[in-house]
């Protein structure tokens, strides 16, 4: 594989926010929905940084003994390749995929096989980085409830109406504004939740990888029962085909307002989620079900949802009969508006199950962070991954990687986002076989319990 194949994989499995663990100023943040990069660093040690990559990746880093560098570059929305270059500076650099384990980076000056010092992942916490939209507030109202008085008073415009939960989402003049009319609506009593539009980041690609082949699902789709059905709700980008047998199982595909269709020849992480839970579903029914999915597209074209777009499509995919959620997907911001919705869904018995987080903060990633919904992080080999974000509570973990076969390449996905369609699908089995949501949960912890025990 050439240097300039394996840098290409590496800016894009490279699409996370990568807190360093410098002075407080220092930051690196990946765009994956505009492939660029912003950053702001001032003498940042080439170690410290590695440590960094490690701890948020997983992957193993070798650097050349000997080598040192300082990076002091402030940028704004480069071309991925650009900054990471003006990043390592003279270094050279390449990722390499690995059959059996994490994929190995080196760093290095003379060659690639004289980078032999292993570069542990950082201790450290990750910052915590919440983005959302400036402007926006989502407000759900009580039943009954009207929004036009009350957005003509905050002089806010009505950008999105969910009506089944009778959710609105407001647009103001500014981020003050908007500030100024969240903390107004508090205490209204026509309210019952307020709170910011928060952005999630479509979650990292795969990339391809040379000399293996992932094992496709053997799975036969049996008629659906007359009662007891199990149908999962994918929620999250566009689903692509998988060949006649496995696209059987896909019942429904579905998008929210302003979601695009995935295009190239790579599979989407929707398209890989589907693929892990396939997977999954097929181990834990000995290859026959009646389950079937339903997938919701809620990513635009900027490569990124939000907390209305998730909450829209949950809503799509339970009218459209999901029974069970999965959302391997998420952001650090708290959410009210999501914690409410999260409450309903759980108060109607549909089981809910979500990825902890890419980043070790130990604080909670939502909407696994809410009760009712399972939090699923990640191991590797066996062991607690070193990018599993994992926090009080969380007692599950499930493999983090995966390997799909996808127009005649194969194809390898990390993340916690892999962890929890894992689970998805496990779950889903067990339910098609009568057991309760309950009680799969129960079998769930005994048998994919967090390396070491819970946090």
């Amino acid at each position: 594989m050439s240097l300039n194949r394996q840098c290409r994989l590496l800016i894009c499995w490279f699409c996370l926010w990568l807190p360093l663990g410098a002075a407080a100023a220092n930051s690196l943040e990946w765009n994956k929905g505009k492939d660029s990069l912003t950053a702001d660093v001032r003498q940042i040690p080439l170690h410290d940084l590695l440590e960094q990559v490690a701890a948020q990746t997983g992957w193993q880093v070798y650097l050349e003994p000997g080598t040192t560098h300082s990076s002091s570059v402030k940028f704004k929305e480069l071309p991925s390749g650009e900054g990471l270059r003006l990043l390592l500076g003279d270094l050279n650099f390449a990722l390499v995929p690995q059959t059996n384990s994490a994929a190995h980076l080196y760093v290095f000056r003379t060659g690639m096989n004289k980078a032999t010092e292993r570069v542990s992942a950082s201790k450290k916490k990750a910052a915590v980085h919440i983005r959302r939209i400036p402007n926006e507030l989502l407000v759900q109202l009580k039943k009954g409830m009207s929004i036009d008085d009350l957005a003509r008073q905050l002089g806010a415009k009505v950008i999105g109406y969910i009506p089944e939960l009778n959710l609105y989402r407001l647009q103001f003049e500014d981020a003050a504004a908007a500030d100024a009319a969240r903390d107004s609506l508090v205490n209204n009593v026509t309210v019952d939740a307020v709170d910011y539009n928060y952005v999630m980041d479509q979650p990292p690609a795969s990339y391809t990888v040379d000399g293996v082949s992932g094992s496709t699902p053997q799975l036969h789709l049996n008629p659906p029962p007359d009662t007891g059905r199990v149908i999962v709700g994918l929620v999250d980008t566009d689903v692509q085909s998988l060949g006649k047998e496995l696209d059987s199982f896909l019942l429904k595909k579905l998008a929210v307002d302003d979601a695009v269709p995935s295009s190239g020849d790579a599979p989407s992480h929707g398209t890989t989620m589907l693929w892990d839970m396939l997977t999954s579903l097929s181990g834990a029914t000995q290859g026959s079900t009646s389950v079937q999915f339903v997938s919701v597209n809620v990513f635009g074209a900027d490569g990124q949802a939000t907390t209305f777009d998730v909450a829209a499509g949950t809503v799509l995919a339970v009218n459209n009969g999901a029974n069970i959620i999965n959302w391997s997907l998420g952001s650090s911001g708290d959410s009210a508006v999501l914690a409410n919705i999260v409450k309903q869904l759980s108060s109607r018995g549909i089981a809910m199950v979500a990825a902890s987080g890419n980043q070790p903060t130990g604080e909670p990633f939502y909407p696994a962070g809410y009760s009712g919904v399972m939090p699923v992080t990640a191991t590797q080999q066996g062991q607690l991954a070193p990018y599993a974000n994992i926090w009080p509570g969380v007692s599950v973990a499930a493999p983090g990687s995966s390997l799909i076969n996808y127009r005649g390449t194969t194809w390898l996905s990390q993340g916690t986002s892999d962890s929890a369609a894992y689970m998805t699908g496990f779950a889903a089995g067990l339910m098609s076989g009568g057991t309760s949501w309950a009680d799969a949960q129960s079998i769930i912890r005994n048998k994919f319990a967090v390396p070491g025990g819970s946090k």
